[in-house]
């Protein structure tokens, strides 16, 4: 077995004399409670009403979490009991998350695009005592199934609009959860300090449900020693500090936006930013033009395509100079991902080409500020990442698990290598087994799964964490992630094939919005593609093709001829052994709703196998 520790980065900052000791702070309560001493009166989050930002103080943090903390105790809360909450990102989520947490409580986020039997799940196998939602959407959920889930003492509502007139004795508003909150503060006035004492780096601080792409969803149970360890490790890798400002709009449910918006948040005290909508992420990117920027894969591909197709409406000459801006900046990536240095006519040349198209760019997109752009949750294709680092933003990589605390390795800002998601964090042990799964070992391994004796047996074995990936270290360290152990197909002529390698490079077209490889045991390979729609639209629309459905757009032979020849070129690029023979669009789009699709927007691969086997089969 290969295995390699994680390397330690050179720093260039000045030692900070306000960071707290990461051996001291080992509760979320410790590291909340030192940056509001520190920071009252600056500002850690900012939200938007009515067109105009709002900023909330650490203190106005602060004093919301006691009152959610103080009033959940005053109800019968109890240490380890668990508390859920669904909704869109804001300050009432993540104040309630702080509050539940402080006062020894396990905090449960649940999609806010889970359909109700989903919600009933969750609430159901968390014994969740309470419920926040965030508006009638939400709540509608609740009634659903409010008589299956007799522990559930309150639901707690923070937006409601709509539901004036409203009454159910189960049901009270945020602002009167805050009323009672403070009466039990003022009456208590050191009950809340009182509680967060009580908490120990063991206890549970959250459990993160998985999208349960392959059965129903499992409870990773994280403790506050796990978050508040990979909150200084991220640190270490990258640089985070008060100065930054990031902006909040992934699923809080989900470890990678929960890190960013609250655990690693609370140790650095930088302000977070929270969307208005889901749909509103690209206008309030301008808006806020954060410093450090993080998605999931499907946001970098859709920014990717939109600056390629707005290219090709632009005129001749700005074409020429974008193509001639974009050759100059790959020779910059192909040094910086190689890890080379740039010779002094690169260097000219790419200077030149910032100046005249890159930097009015990022500033039309929001990403003038910059400094490092993070791609996690799900495989990105390489050559999304190479363009991003051609146009002078620095995207790179991250790995991990829900299991390992969301990050195992991490590129260093300065130090991405091509075709690999970068090095161990610091603290973190990787093995490679001898069947090529990735092992990982670290204080941030979680506890196991809620109610999962069995599959936790199965996943740590010996203290380390069987992530299902099968992946090579090289000499320096740097992992290279091949496939989804189970996704490797083993073709009819005995021939391994890891399908994620070629989905990747087919997802790098335009034109293709997501790909599913198919092959095992099957004498050649084939694939589903979905198309990307708005791309495909454009190009219909310029060569006035006729639609109206689009089922009618996936039909349509100059739209199957296009998609054709993303698929050849891509096939020119592999071994024969992995071509895609044949293809078939998809005549439908894939929901999370339907169950098709992940929160992080990723394919259920077993669910799309079996509902559109009929169009496997016919391709055989």
């Amino acid at each position: 077995m290969e295995e390699k520790k994680g390397m330690a980065m050179m720093d260039e900052r000045e030692p900070d004399q306000h960071q707290p000791d990461a051996g001291q702070l080992d509760t979320v309560p410790k590291v909340f409670n030192r940056t509001v001493e520190q920071y009252p009166s600056r500002v850690a989050m900012r939200t938007k009403t009515l067109g105009l930002w709002k900023d909330i103080t650490w203190k106005d943090y602060h004093d919301t979490a006691r009152k959610v903390g103080s009033a959940l105790l005053s109800m019968g809360f109890e240490k380890q009991d668990a508390a859920c909450i669904i909704g869109d990102n804001s300050f009432e989520w993540v104040a309630a998350d702080m509050g539940i947490q402080c006062v020894g409580g396990i905090s449960v986020g649940i999609y806010a695009t889970n359909a109700w039997q989903q919600v009933e799940y969750v609430v159901t196998h968390s014994d969740a005592k309470f419920l926040f939602v965030q508006n009638e959407e939400q709540l509608d959920k609740w009634l659903m199934f409010k008589q299956s889930v007799p522990l559930l003492k309150k639901v707690i509502l923070w937006d409601n609009k709509g539901l004036v007139s409203f009454k159910d004795p189960m049901v009270i508003t945020f602002e009167q959860l805050l009323e009672a909150g403070a009466s039990e503060s003022s009456r208590h006035p050191s009950l809340f300090k009182e509680k967060q004492e009580e908490v120990f780096p063991d206890d549970l601080s959250v459990l993160i449900y998985t999208s349960g792409t392959t059965g129903p969803p499992k409870g990773a149970m994280l403790t506050h020693k796990n978050v508040t360890w990979m909150a200084t490790a991220v640190d270490d890798t990258i640089r985070i500090d008060p100065a930054d400002n990031v902006l909040s709009f992934l699923p809080l449910c989900h470890i990678f936006e929960r890190l960013f918006t609250v655990f690693i948040h609370i140790r650095y005290a930088y302000i977070v930013n929270f969307v208005e909508k889901p749909d509103t992420v690209m206008q309030n990117m301008m808006e806020v033009a954060p410093t450090i920027g993080y998605a999931v894969p499907r946001i970098w591909e859709k920014y990717y395509s939109n600056i390629m197709i707005k290219m090709s409406d632009a005129t001749w000459f700005k074409r020429q100079v974008f193509n001639w801006a974009l050759k100059a900046g790959n020779r910059r990536a192909d040094a910086v991902m190689d890890l080379k240095p740039m010779g002094m006519l690169q260097r000219a040349l790419y200077r030149l080409a910032w100046f005249s198209v890159f930097r009015k760019l990022k500033e039309r997109l929001g990403l003038e500020n910059m400094r490092v752009a993070i791609s996690g949750a799900a495989p990105i294709s390489k050559e999304v990442l190479h363009f991003f680092q051609s146009i002078g933003i620095n995207l790179i990589e991250g790995y991990g698990q829900t299991e390992g605390t969301g990050v195992t390795t991490l590129s260093r800002e300065k130090g991405t290598k091509f075709g690999t998601v970068g090095q161990a964090l610091n603290g973190i042990d990787i093995k490679i087994a001898d069947d090529g799964e990735i092992l990982v070992k670290s204080p941030a391994i979680f506890k196991g799964y809620y109610k999962g004796e069995a599959a936790t047996v199965e996943t740590v074995i010996d203290g380390w964490l069987c992530t299902g990936d099968v992946g090579e270290l090289d000499p320096d360290g740097y992992l290279k992630i091949t496939d989804r152990k189970k996704d490797i197909i083993v073709t009819a002529g005995g021939k391994n094939i890891t399908p994620q390698y070629i989905e990747n490079k087919l997802k790098a077209s335009i034109y293709i919005n997501d790909a599913v490889v198919i092959g095992d045991r099957r004498k050649f390979l084939s694939c589903l593609i979905m198309i990307d729609e708005d791309n495909v639209v454009k190009f219909a629309q310029d060569n006035k093709i006729q639609f109206s459905t689009y089922k009618d757009l996936t039909r349509d032979e100059q739209i199957v001829s296009l998609i054709d020849r993303e698929v050849q070129t891509v096939n020119k690029g592999l071994a024969r052994v992995e071509n895609i023979r044949k293809f078939t669009l998809l005549p439908k789009r894939l929901y999370e709703e339907d169950g098709e699709v992940t929160p992080t927007m990723k394919i259920k691969r077993k669910f799309v196998n079996e509902a559109f086997k009929d169009l496997i089969d016919a391709m055989y």
